[in-house]
């Protein structure tokens, strides 16, 4: 517990913000100006581009991948990293269906999914789920767990295209997970890669683990390649307040919440497995009992049905100050979601709990 510096009361507070939940929730004497140019040290520490570009210049070009929708100053990259632009051209550094910046490698099923508890690959012992990470993402979110990605040098990184992606699937191979960082921002390849594996063999799953913040025309693409093929897409709802999730991840979520509700509008197509699973990482003093209610009342409004996980956290990155998630705040935000209407709701990573 340490004093918040924008209201002065003992909370638990991560010496990165220096700022509460409720002071944050209100913005409070502005705070969030402040907390951005944390964001914006940060992303310098691993020369990625301070914040969402949106130039006038004459020479600028934007970028349409992820709804981040950088507007990019010419001999600059966009948010992502990927995406340059060269002489008044956009120039993809990854993330075409010829060069994706990523790692991958088989699981055996069942595997530790966020949607392992409803889906059908926890039933297939034998098989095999091909995890592909992406090594780039549209968020900047402070307690990232795999922020190791960033050190990547996209210029001399070895890159993958989606026919040699495609060419690993074999006959154990039950489903595919694209996660990371996020696919949202090597969406392109993503798509190309499901599409050369379902007309080899249209028994594969294709899953998505992402932030939601992609390109709405590309979300169309991808939730109906999870629909036909049995699969799924997982959006991770890092909060509901806009302002928190500016605060711990250094975007809006506005886009996030309206792919959300465009992606379950495809869930009367297919009611089972789940088309559409949602989870929260319950980050001790940043996401609580209230913020986890009023996520569960917009999915619940959606479709009570809908299942929801609830992640316990691991401190990690800039919050590595923070505790992990206590038995405690886990009860208070598994009974906020009960109380919000949903039906189905889940517990994950409970060996974190303390």
């Amino acid at each position: 517990m340490k004093k918040c510096e924008i209201c002065g009361r003992e909370k638990l507070v991560s010496k990165t913000l220096n700022a509460c939940i409720d002071c944050i929730r209100s913005n409070k004497n502005n705070v969030l100006d402040k907390i951005l140019s944390i964001h914006k040290k940060t992303r310098a520490e691993f020369n990625l581009t301070s914040e969402i570009p949106s130039s006038n210049s004459l020479k600028s070009v934007k970028c349409e991948i992820c709804e981040n929708k950088c507007i990019i100053p010419e001999n600059s990259f966009g948010y992502c990293g990927l995406r340059m632009n060269i002489n008044g051209k956009l120039s993809h550094l990854a993330g075409t269906a010829k060069d994706g910046l990523l790692d991958w490698y088989f699981d055996p099923l069942p595997t530790n999914c966020v949607a392992d508890w409803v889906c059908d690959g926890s039933k297939q012992r034998g098989m095999k789920n091909l995890a592909v990470f992406y090594r780039s993402c549209s968020f900047n979110c402070l307690f990232c767990q795999n922020w190791h990605f960033r050190e990547t040098d996209v210029k001399r990184a070895m890159k993958i295209s989606s026919d040699e992606l495609a060419d690993v699937v074999d006959e154990k191979t039950f489903c595919v997970c694209y996660f990371g960082g996020d696919p949202s921002t090597q969406i392109i390849h993503a798509i190309r890669t499901s599409k050369i594996i379902l007309k080899r063999n249209k028994n594969i799953r294709i899953c998505w683990e992402t932030n939601g913040n992609m390109n709405k025309k590309f979300l169309d693409v991808a939730v109906k390649l999870s629909l036909e093929s049995g699969g799924c897409i997982k959006f991770d709802l890092k909060a509901y307040s806009e302002n928190l999730n500016i605060a711990l991840c250094g975007v809006s979520n506005k886009k996030v919440l309206e792919n959300f509700e465009f992606a379950c509008g495809f869930i009367d197509q297919r009611p089972e497995p789940p088309l559409v699973v949602a989870s929260t990482l319950v980050v001790p003093g940043y996401i609580d009992g209230e913020e986890v209610y009023k996520i569960a009342k917009f999915i619940s409004e959606i479709n009570p049905d809908i299942p929801y996980s609830l992640l316990a956290f691991y401190p990690h990155f800039y919050l590595s100050d923070l505790p992990t998630t206590s038995r405690k705040l886990m009860t208070e935000c598994f009974n906020a979601a009960v109380s919000a209407g949903l039906r189905r709701i889940n517990i994950g990573n409970i060996h974190l709990l303390s």
